[in-house]
């Protein structure tokens, strides 16, 4: 016999109401992605001041080029994770836009007339081509040029986001990650600008090499000493699929928050709900996990904000 849960509850917000009141309330709603929301929420606010666990913060790239940069910024500038997993995009729209800014835009514009006018469309985010390629090619081959000449010819991914990061300041996410020691691996870095820019790098510099294996001798090194890991997890591909890899070699993570707009109906990896990766060992079958369908940019600065709210008590 099933047994159902508790009375659904009525929101009900008034002007003095605080955002921690409201995400209380969505917990007892009863209804859809408010419910999963409000459980993410109770699962960070547990997660993140757990000295015995080990944090992951993973995201895509494609936020980076938006406002939620800061969001991400401030989560890394406060200690709240441990590591940090990305895709190459999320370095390329860092060094970008602390060196150069984007424009907002429309999904709805002309792209013909947009590459005429030399500008990239993301989304309803505008890429002036000036402030993404030429900056990154400028910026990252003297980075480079720096490391070389001081005698590192090798590199892990996570030498390389240290690297960009000691040449950036307080608005840029891969300075707060180096000033806090929070290494940035990047699993797919020749996937962007900053990795062909690697590999331009070494057609002039044929001793230097990116080692991998050095990233997953850093995350094992993490992940066999951990007593407990967590995640939140900010889209899907790769950052996901990379975080859970490695986690299941200590029987899965204890919490796990994943926020996607992907639907599970394709077999993808981005559409997976955290549920599909008990069976495989990634997440724990004890584990504290919720998977929440809504779109980063639209939630995560309230969730932000309520858990800023939560930890301070």
């Amino acid at each position: 016999m099933i047994k159902a849960g508790r009375d659904v509850k009525d929101i009900s917000i008034k002007k003095e109401s605080n955002i921690e009141e409201i995400f209380e309330q969505m917990s007892k709603s009863g209804g859809f992605e408010a419910r999963n929301l409000a459980e993410g929420l109770d699962i960070l606010t547990t997660m993140i001041p757990d000295k015995k666990c080990l944090k992951f913060l993973s995201f895509i790239a494609a936020i980076i080029s938006t406002g939620l940069r800061g969001v991400i910024k401030d989560m890394i500038k406060n200690k709240w994770f441990d590591v940090v997993i990305t895709t190459c995009g999320s370095l390329d729209h860092d060094i970008a836009r602390y060196f150069s800014n984007y424009k907002e835009g429309d999904f709805a514009l002309d792209d013909k007339q947009l590459a005429d006018q030399h500008i990239h469309r993301l989304g309803n985010v505008l890429v002036p081509m000036q402030s993404y390629g030429p900056i990154i090619e400028e910026k990252m081959q003297a980075f480079l040029e720096e490391e070389y000449k001081a005698g590192n010819k090798e590199m892990s991914t996570a030498d390389i986001t240290k690297m960009i990061g000691l040449h950036m300041g307080e608005n840029s996410l891969l300075y707060w990650a180096y000033k806090n020691e929070i290494p940035v691996i990047v699993p797919g870095i020749m996937d962007g600008a900053v990795g062909s820019q690697i590999w331009l790098f070494t057609q002039k510099h044929h001793d230097f090499k990116l080692n991998l294996i050095a990233d997953a001798d850093l995350l094992s090194g993490l992940i066999f000493k951990a007593k407990k890991s967590g995640a939140l997890m900010i889209g899907g591909g790769v950052p996901k699929h990379h975080t859970l890899w490695w986690n299941q070699y200590r029987d899965g993570l204890d919490y796990a928050v994943y926020i996607t707009t992907a639907q599970e109906f394709d077999g993808s990896s981005s559409g997976a709900l955290v549920d599909e990766a008990i069976s495989w060992g990634k997440v724990t079958q004890n584990a504290k996990q919720t998977t929440v369908h809504a779109e980063a940019t639209t939630i995560l600065p309230f969730l932000y904000s309520a858990l800023l709210s939560r930890l301070e008590k």
